[in-house]
């Protein structure tokens, strides 16, 4: 490490101010600070001496994302032949996942980089999870012009355009994939896009049990198709992150333990959608929608939830950010999950929309908690 020390400190004049290289300052601090601990310290106060900055936290939550990484791989070769060993399997899936990881990291660092040496700010590193969310919330097929087109729209219009990281109202890598949904739906949805190999077309449980026509059946018609130790290990068709709840969790319990992600929104969510999950089922005697027959346990490792749940809906920029928000906001999530699978056909997925409509509700949740604080002492004082 000592080598590339010196060579970024011979290299620091050009950069520094008055270098030849001034402007692009940001790109040899990205180089610098991702390579080594900072040496800057603060010149007032407050003062605060901690190991954990905002770089060690990105990279807590990629570890934690390697479970659910991992196990998408070996699935991606499982669901064409589960008869071959789980190295064969891993490497078909990287060969599928990994042009896509390049892809993501390629052109979602180039807007970074544009965007850090025009406005002269340094270069974040909340990209190192965005860049690593994309490639496991969108099929294995999904063409690679796509996911570049995609990853620009996400990361110029959902966080650029918005001042950069910190600033951002929506999280970038869910408007990637919104992008993409209403974009290109075809690329995105269907049987045909979950698997790599031609002639081979699976569907997912969602797509299973959004296909039903048996009003009460359509808990028996996932059974029929997938057991529930299948969904919750994630032997299924999916996209490259999503299909296995057990990874996630694992993933979970590493985001907790860390107090990287915070656990009053995914306990906020888990009981919004099994209020409401509960609720639709009281209705689904009366009601001639098969979906809403769909249990907790079904929603929970059906579709994207459980990964929307732990990586995306705890995004620490566009969730709430005071504790009483977050259980609020949580709850909104997990409710609208199940509104928006249960009684609108169009959208089966669900998790994608509940957690940008969280998103965009958040500041308000904030907003009207931190006023009555306020409020509240105002009073108290004021006696």
């Amino acid at each position: 490490m000592k080598f590339f020390r010196n060579i970024l400190d011979k290299a620091a004049p050009k950069f520094e101010k008055g270098g030849k290289l001034e402007k692009y300052y940001p790109i040899y601090e990205m180089a610098d600070t991702f390579m080594f601990t900072p040496a800057d310290v603060t010149e007032k106060g407050p003062h605060v001496r901690d190991s954990v900055d905002l770089k060690r936290s990105m990279i807590i939550v990629v570890l934690a994302m390697l479970p659910a990484f991992f196990f998408g791989l070996f699935n991606i070769g499982y669901q064409e032949d589960a008869s071959r060993s789980i190295i064969e399997n891993m490497l078909i899936g990287l060969y599928a996942t990994l042009p896509i990881l390049l892809v993501s990291y390629g052109v979602g660092g180039l807007w970074e980089v544009i965007f850090a040496v025009v406005r002269k700010h340094e270069i974040n590193e909340g990209f190192l999870v965005t860049g690593f969310l994309i490639p496991m919330i969108v099929p294995p097929t999904t063409p690679l012009w796509m996911v570049a087109v995609a990853t620009s729209f996400g990361v110029v219009i959902g966080k650029e355009i918005f001042g950069g990281t910190g600033y951002n109202i929506f999280n970038p890598a869910l408007v990637t994939r919104a992008f993409l949904f209403f974009a290109y739906p075809s690329a995105i949805s269907g049987d045909s896009v979950w698997t790599i190999v031609d002639g081979v077309s699976k569907a997912t449980p969602l797509a299973v049990a959004a296909a039903s026509e048996d009003v009460g059946g359509v808990t028996a018609l996932i059974q029929n198709n997938y057991s529930f130790a299948e969904l919750f290990y994630g032997f299924v068709p999916g996209s490259i992150g999503e299909t296995s709840t057990l990874a996630i969790l694992i993933g979970a319990f590493i985001l907790i333990i860390t107090k990287v992600a915070n656990w009053r929104i995914m306990a906020g969510i888990m009981i919004g959608m099994t209020g409401i999950a509960l609720l639709t089922n009281l209705l689904a005697g009366v009601s001639t929608n098969p979906m809403m027959d769909l249990t907790p346990q079904y929603h929970f490792v059906l579709g994207g939830f459980a990964f929307g749940m732990v990586f995306m809906a705890t995004d620490p920029v566009s969730a709430s950010q005071c504790d009483a928000g977050r259980w609020i906001y949580g709850i909104l999530v997990g409710a609208l999950v199940v509104v928006i699978r249960s009684m609108n056909p169009a959208f089966p997925e669900g998790m994608m929309l509940a957690i940008l409509l969280g998103n965009a509700f958040s500041p308000m949740i904030d907003y009207i908690i931190v006023r009555k604080h306020i409020k509240r002492r105002q009073n108290r004082y004021a006696q």
